[in-house]
C-alpha cells in the first residue's frame, strides 16, 4: 500500500532542502578546514596513547596465548609469537610515523 504525497508534504520538504543548501552554502571553507585542522591536532595526542593502549592489551593477550601453545606443546608457538609481536610493533611504529609525518 503507497502513501501518496500531500501538497503539504511536497512543500515542507522542498522548504527544508533549500534552507540546508542555503546553510551549506553560507560557510566559509578555509575556516572549516582550519578548525578541523585545530581539532584533529588537539586529539592527536590523545588517540597516541589509546594506540599505545591497545598495543599494550594485544601484547598481553598475546603473551598469554603464546604461553598457552607452548605449554600444550604446538608446533606452529614461533610464528603465532611472531604474528603477535608484530602486530603490537606495527601499533607503535603507526602512532610514531603518524606523529612524525604530520608533525604534531
Amino acid at each position: 500500500m503507497k502513501k501518496k504525497l500531500t501538497g503539504a508534504r511536497v512543500l515542507l520538504t522542498t522548504t527544508l532542502l533549500t534552507t540546508i543548501a542555503l546553510i551549506a552554502k553560507a560557510q566559509d571553507g578555509n575556516a572549516g578546514i582550519n578548525a578541523a585542522n585545530t581539532q584533529v591536532r588537539s586529539y592527536f595526542a590523545a588517540g597516541t596513547n589509546l594506540m599505545y593502549a591497545v598495543g599494550a592489551i594485544v601484547g598481553l593477550i598475546g603473551a598469554v596465548k603464546v604461553y598457552q601453545k607452548w605449554n600444550s606443546g604446538d608446533q606452529d608457538t614461533g610464528k603465532v609469537a611472531a604474528a603477535w609481536f608484530g602486530s603490537c610493533v606495527f601499533l607503535v611504529i603507526v602512532a610514531t610515523v603518524i606523529k612524525s609525518f604530520f608533525g604534531v
